[in-house]
C-alpha cells in the first residue's frame, strides 16, 4: 500500500514548510553584504568600509495543514500523524526554502559607489491546492477503502547556485533628500528540479478488489485524470548518483532603490565642504528610510530535462504498483504516456519588497517590511516566496543589534521571533517566540552566520575646531570653518582681521571696514569727508553741488531769493517793476505770433517766441498782464471780434500750460476797432493782425 500512496505522500511531505529568509536580520543597517539579498542599493553609503560574509544559512518552514505543539513534538514517542492538529481544506498549501549565503564581500569604490560579490545556494519546494481530505484518508489506518478527489494540484521543487555581482550608487543628494540605487547581475547554475502537476485527479482504493483464492485478496487502485511529471535527467538514473547538470544554467537580475529623508542634513556635513558624505560615515543620517526592490528576475533552462504527461485512467492492483521501483516506473508502466518532450525552463521566485524604517534616535528603530510574490500560484515550473508583512522594533549599534520581528505570513498566520547580531555573529528566528508559547505552530525558521565586519570610522579632528583634518588647512591649530580651520590673520597689517577687513590686501581704517577712503565722484574730496560722495561737488559746500532751488538760473549761494524765481541781474530776485523797455520787448515778441489763416490755432514756428515771452513773465511773478487780440478790417465786424477773442485766449492758454499762473493773465479781443496802420494797404492790414501783451497797472 505504500507505493499506492507514493504520489500523494510526496505532496503531503512538503506541507511542513513555507518560504522566507533571514527574518529580522535584513532590517539591520549593519547587515552589510547580506542586505543585497533584499535590496542591492543597500551596500552604498553603508556603515561598512568592507564587509565579508564567511557563511550564513537560513531555513524557513510552514504550512496550513499540520499544527504542532513544540514541547509535545520533542517528546519521545510523539506520533506526528495522530497527535498533530490538522486543518484540512480543499486547497492546502506548503513550501520550503533553504538559503545559504557563502563567501561574499562588499567594499566602497568611493563615497558615491560600492560593489559586492557573493555566492549563494538556494533550494525551494512549493505545493499548492492539495485537498486536505486526501491527506486524512492516507493517514487514517482504520480505513480499508478510501476515495480521494484531488482535482488539480501543483508541486514544484528546484535547487540552484548563484554568483552575483552588485553595483550600487548614490543618485541624488539634495538638502534633506537622499536617493541611491543598485543592480545585481547573477549567473545561475541549476542543481536539480522536479515537478508534478495533476489535472482532475481522483483515486479510489478497494482493499479487497481482487480475490486471490485461499481467503486472500489484493487491493486495487482505480484512478482518473492526467499527471505531468518533470525532472532533470539524473533523476532517471537507477543508482541516483548525483551530478551537477551540464546544461542547466541561466541569469538573474535584482534591482533596488532606497530613499532617505534627512531633515537634519546640515548637521552631518563635513565642515569646510557641502558634501555630507565626506564625514559622519559611521552614523545613520535619516529620519525615515524607504526601500523598494524587485528580486530574482530570471530563469534556469534545463536543456536535458524530461517532461512527460500521463493519462492515469486505469484500474491496477496493489501488487502491480508494489512491483515497480519508483514513481517513474509506476507512471510509465501502468499508465498511458500522452506527451513527452526534452528540455524545460524554470522561473526564479520573483518578488517585490517594500521596506520603511523609522529612526527614533541613534539606537532605537521601527521597521515595516512587506515581501510580495510576483509569481502566481497557478504558474508551473516556478518557485514562489510566501507573502509576508513584518513589523520589527530593534535596538541597533555598531557591535550589537537586537530585534523582535512580528510577522503575518501567508498560510502561517501570526509569528513572533527574536534575533541578534554581536560583532561577527548573527543568529535568530522569526518564529521562536510563537513556537514556545503556541500549542499549534504551523511554521518555524532559524538562521545563523559569521562575517568579518570592517566599520566606517569617524574622521579625525585633532584641533577640535569642527573641521576634519583632511579638510583643515591648519589641522593642529583651531580656526573657524569659514577659513578652512585656520585662525584669521591680518594680511595688510591695518589691525583689522581679514574676516572683518573688506580690503584685506590694502591698509584702511576700521570705520571704512579696513578699506582706504576713496573719491567715487572724482571731486578731489575724500568720501569720508564728502557729504555727497556720489555727486561731484565743491569743497566749500562739503563736496556737494550747489543747488538752484527756485530754478531761476541763479545758484542758491548767489540767490538772494532762493525760493522765488528772479533774474540774474537782480541776484535771483524778481524785478520789482516792469519797465517800458520790458513792455516793448513783450509786444515786439507778441506781434510776431502767427496764427493759421482765419483760425485761432498758433503756428508751430511761433512756439520759440512764446517761450521767450514765458521766460520774461516768470521774472515778474507778481505782475499781471492783459493779452489783447486785434484783426484787420477784412470780413464782418462780428467775425473779426470773435476771431480776436479766440486768438487772445489761445495765447493765454499756452502761457498757463507753461506754468504762468492764470490769475495773472486776462484776455480780450478788440476786433478791427484799434488799427495801428492803414487797412487799405496790404502792409497795413498785416500790422493790424496782431497780439499785444500789456502790463495791468
Amino acid at each position: 500500500m505504500k507505493k499506492i500512496s507514493l504520489l500523494i505522500m510526496f505532496l503531503i511531505g512538503t506541507l511542513c514548510t513555507e518560504a522566507q529568509s533571514y527574518i529580522g536580520f535584513l532590517t539591520d543597517n549593519y547587515s552589510g553584504v547580506n542586505s543585497v539579498i533584499s535590496n542591492p542599493a543597500n551596500i552604498v553609503d553603508s556603515r561598512f568600509k568592507t564587509d565579508i560574509n564567511l557563511a550564513g544559512v537560513s531555513a524557513f518552514g510552514g504550512n496550513d495543514y499540520y499544527g504542532v505543539d513544540l514541547f509535545d513534538a520533542i517528546k519521545d514517542g510523539y506520533d506526528f500523524d495522530l497527535e498533530s492538529k490538522k486543518s484540512p481544506s480543499n486547497s492546502n498549501s506548503g513550501a520550503v526554502n533553504i538559503d545559504v549565503l557563502g563567501p561574499a564581500f562588499m567594499f566602497n569604490l568611493n563615497s558615491k559607489s560600492a560593489i559586492a560579490v557573493f555566492s549563494r545556494g538556494r533550494a525551494f519546494l512549493n505545493v499548492y491546492d492539495i485537498n486536505g481530505a486526501s491527506i486524512d484518508a492516507i493517514d487514517d489506518d482504520t480505513l480499508d477503502d478510501f476515495n480521494i478527489n484531488e482535482g488539480d494540484f501543483t508541486a514544484f521543487s528546484q535547487a540552484w547556485a548563484e554568483i552575483g555581482l552588485t553595483y550600487a550608487r548614490v543618485l541624488m543628494v539634495k538638502d534633506q533628500h537622499f536617493l541611491k540605487g543598485g543592480l545585481t547581475l547573477k549567473y545561475l547554475q541549476g542543481l536539480g528540479s522536479g515537478y508534478l502537476n495533476g489535472n482532475n485527479v481522483t483515486v479510489n482504493y478497494d482493499a479487497e478488489g481482487i480475490d486471490l483464492g485461499g481467503g486472500e485478496t489484493d487491493g486495487t487502485v482505480d484512478s482518473e485524470g492526467d499527471v505531468t511529471f518533470g525532472r532533470f535527467a539524473n533523476f532517471d538514473n537507477d543508482d541516483y548518483d548525483y551530478e551537477v547538470p551540464d546544461n542547466a544554467n541561466g541569469f538573474g537580475v535584482d534591482l533596488g532603490f532606497t530613499y532617505e529623508w534627512r531633515p537634519d542634513f546640515a548637521d552631518y556635513k563635513a565642515n569646510g565642504t557641502d558634501d555630507e558624505r565626506s564625514a559622519y560615515k559611521d552614523v545613520n543620517k535619516y529620519k525615515l528610510k524607504i526601500g523598494l526592490s524587485v528580486t530574482d528576475i530570471g530563469q534556469i533552462k534545463y536543456d536535458d530535462g524530461i517532461e512527460e504527461t500521463f493519462n492515469i485512467n486505469n484500474n491496477v492492483s496493489e501488487q502491480d504498483i508494489d512491483d515497480e521501483d519508483d514513481l517513474n516506473g509506476i507512471l510509465n508502466n501502468l499508465y498511458t504516456l500522452t506527451n513527452s518532450k526534452t528540455g524545460y525552463t524554470t522561473s526564479l521566485p520573483t518578488a517585490i519588497h517594500l521596506n520603511a524604517d523609522w529612526r527614533f534616535n541613534n539606537k532605537l528603530y521601527l521597521n515595516l517590511n512587506t515581501d510580495l510574490s510576483l509569481i502566481s500560484k497557478s504558474k508551473t515550473n516556478a518557485s514562489r516566496i510566501s507573502n509576508i508583512v513584518s513589523l520589527t522594533p530593534r535596538f541597533e549599534s555598531k557591535w550589537f543589534s537586537f530585534y523582535v520581528p512580528l510577522s503575518v505570513i501567508e498560510n502561517n498566520g501570526f509569528q513572533t521571533g527574536v534575533g541578534l547580531r554581536a560583532g561577527p555573529l548573527y543568529l535568530g528566528s522569526g518564529s521562536i517566540v510563537s513556537a514556545l508559547i503556541s500549542d499549534e505552530i504551523k511554521g518555524a525558521d532559524v538562521y545563523a552566520g559569521l562575517k568579518i565586519p570592517i566599520y566606517q570610522g569617524r574622521p579625525k579632528d585633532r584641533d577640535a575646531d569642527g573641521v576634519i583634518d583632511k579638510l583643515d588647512g591648519c589641522p593642529k591649530i583651531a580656526g573657524p570653518i569659514e577659513n578652512k580651520g585656520c585662525p584669521w590673520g591680518d594680511n595688510d597689517g591695518d589691525s583689522i582681521l581679514d574676516n572683518e577687513d573688506e580690503c584685506p590686501d590694502q591698509v584702511g581704517p576700521a570705520e571704512n571696514n579696513g578699506c582706504p577712503w576713496g573719491d567715487k565722484d572724482g571731486d578731489l574730496i575724500r568720501d569720508n569727508v564728502d557729504d555727497c560722495p556720489d555727486e561731484f561737488g565743491s569743497e566749500e559746500n562739503n563736496g556737494c553741488p550747489f543747488k538752484d532751488t527756485d530754478g531761476d538760473g541763479v545758484l542758491d549761494k548767489d540767490d538772494n531769493c532762493i525760493d522765488v524765481v528772479g533774474t540774474v541781474a537782480n541776484n535771483g530776485c524778481p524785478e520789482s517793476e516792469v519797465t517800458a523797455e520790458v513792455q516793448k520787448i513783450l509786444n515786439d515778441y507778441a506781434k510776431t505770433i502767427l496764427f493759421n489763416s482765419g483760425k485761432s490755432s498758433i503756428k508751430e514756428e511761433s512756439k520759440a517766441v512764446l517761450a521767450e515771452i514765458t521766460k520774461i513773465l516768470k521774472e515778474y511773478p507778481n505782475a499781471k498782464f492783459s493779452i489783447e487780440g486785434h484783426t484787420d478790417s477784412a470780413g464782418s465786424n462780428t467775425l473779426n471780434q470773435r476771431l480776436s477773442d479766440a486768438r487772445a485766449n489761445a495765447v493765454k492758454l499756452y502761457l498757463v500750460e507753461n506754468n504762468i499762473d492764470a490769475f495773472r493773465l486776462s484776455s480780450i479781443g478788440y476786433g478791427e476797432d484799434r488799427p495801428i496802420a492803414d487797412n487799405t494797404t496790404k502792409t497795413g492790414r498785416a500790422q493790424n493782425r496782431r497780439v499785444e501783451i500789456n502790463l495791468v497797472k
